[in-house]
């Protein structure tokens, strides 16, 4: 099995995959990399609203075609994963686009907020959970329910460092991502017996654009001298959800180059 073919025949849904600096697009191009046919997710508003502007998606599906292999696709499905409707209709239309789905990959996440606990509001926490939590739960709800037992069913969950060290000025972000960290076990337990393996994945201090202003200091922090990058974490997550990551299941995995806190 190489890297060009382990994810040959199969179809991936990936959240959060509008920027060509994110995680959520590197996880794509590996996959498409090793042969999967990718369904983006994306929700322009979020990327206004935190990154000041939004990317040609046009252009980013056309730099992914242009890796596909044989038979393979590449579409794209919007959504506003913080409503309540919207993950069992993203992957409604993923299945739509590409028929049965075998991998998941809930890399969509709230920013903003930063609050600590005592600025935190109602709101900030609601938006934090309604998104990173409760939209992951959704949409790995509804991956499951098309799932027929297949080989090769992966869910992949995204949670940060907040097991490692205090996040005490971003607490609403902090507890959103906890939660995942914390119901991988169960999540997986239950999941386990229809073919499907959960793992969650701590990328650490990725520099997706939000860094660029204190990348050099934080280098330091680092043996390898630099910060991570989208591809750090994206090729552990293309090694799970491929044939090679069979025996790895309900973990909690941190990909952080060593970093020092």
């Amino acid at each position: 099995m190489t890297d060009e073919t382990s994810l040959t025949g199969r179809t991936a849904l990936v959240t959060g995959a509008s920027r060509r600096r994110g995680i959520g697009f590197a996880v794509a191009t590996r996959l498409v990399r090793r042969g999967a046919s990718v369904v983006l997710h994306h929700h322009a508003p979020h990327d206004q609203d935190v990154y000041g502007g939004v990317e040609d998606l046009d252009a980013l599906l056309e730099e992914l075609r242009a890796q596909l292999a044989p038979g393979a696709q590449v579409t794209a499905v919007a959504g506003d994963l913080g409503t309540p409707d919207a993950p069992h209709a993203v992957v409604a239309a993923a299945r739509g686009a590409v028929g049965h789905l075998d991998v998941l990959v809930c890399n969509h996440a709230r920013s903003g907020d930063e609050v600590w606990l005592r600025t935190a509001t109602v709101e900030a926490l609601d938006r934090h959970w309604e998104v990173n939590t409760r939209g992951t739960l959704l949409l790995t709800q509804a991956f499951a329910a098309q799932h027929d037992g297949r080989r090769g069913g992966r869910v992949i969950w995204m949670t940060s460092g907040q097991g490692h060290g205090p996040m005490s000025d971003n607490l609403a972000y902090a507890v959103s991502k906890a939660a995942l960290a914390g119901a991988t076990w169960s999540v997986a337990d239950e999941l386990v017996e229809s073919g499907i393996l959960l793992n969650t994945v701590n990328p650490g201090p990725v520099n997706s654009g939000y860094l660029d202003e204190v990348e050099g200091e934080l280098a330091r922090r680092f043996p390898t001298g630099r910060v991570g990058l989208p591809d750090d974490p994206a090729r552990l997550i293309a090694w799970l959800v491929s044939d090679e990551g069979e025996w790895v299941v309900g973990q909690v995995l941190s990909t952080e180059g060593g970093f020092r806190r």
